[in-house]
């Protein structure tokens, strides 16, 4: 389970301040609920994705 920071903190962050766990943990959210997020959801879980994909992907 999750148990970090929620995205209203973190939305006043940039992404490359995130940490990997939280990436991962938002971009798997985002991925779920894909179908129904509006514009700016998308913005939001796209730079996530290019957040993780500049750090090499995720590491498990």
């Amino acid at each position: 389970m999750y148990d970090g920071r929620d995205m209203t903190e973190l939305s006043m962050m940039g992404k490359s301040d995130w940490e990997d766990s939280e990436l991962a943990f938002f971009h798997h959210s985002l991925q779920q609920i894909a179908p129904y997020l509006n514009s700016e959801g998308q913005t939001i879980h796209r730079e996530i994705i290019e957040e993780i994909e500049s750090r090499g992907g995720i590491k498990m």
